[in-house]
């Protein structure tokens, strides 16, 4: 995936509209949109930054989809994987060990 899908991905994980994107990041909803569309150009690097950062994402994810440090893991995450870990980092211990035994449960059948 590229920088579009990435960040439309992105967008909606963190049930953001365009133009929230636009106040936090001083870029243009029109340039945002444009780097929605279709066969649209890919953003400075400068607006890159940007959007990484309002989107608390790297440059590296928003452009390849991997996740930061690739060298330190054999594999590539997706925005998927990457949002149930997020949401499994916020449970406590013991809700934490129910989801576990449950995909250990999942794994069986």
């Amino acid at each position: 995936m590229g920088f579009r899908e990435n960040l439309k991905d992105e967008l909606t994980y963190k049930d953001m509209q365009t133009k929230e994107l636009a106040a936090l990041t001083g870029i243009s909803l029109n340039t945002l949109n444009h780097y929605l569309v279709q066969n649209a150009t890919s953003p400075s690097v400068e607006n890159a930054v940007k959007i990484a950062k309002a989107l608390n994402v790297s440059v590296e994810y928003l452009v390849t989809g991997n996740i930061e440090n690739q060298n330190e893991s054999k594999f590539s995450y997706s925005s998927k994987i990457l949002r149930i870990a997020q949401k499994l980092s916020e449970l406590n211990e013991r809700d934490f060990n129910v989801v576990d035994k449950l995909i250990e449960l999942m794994k069986i059948t």
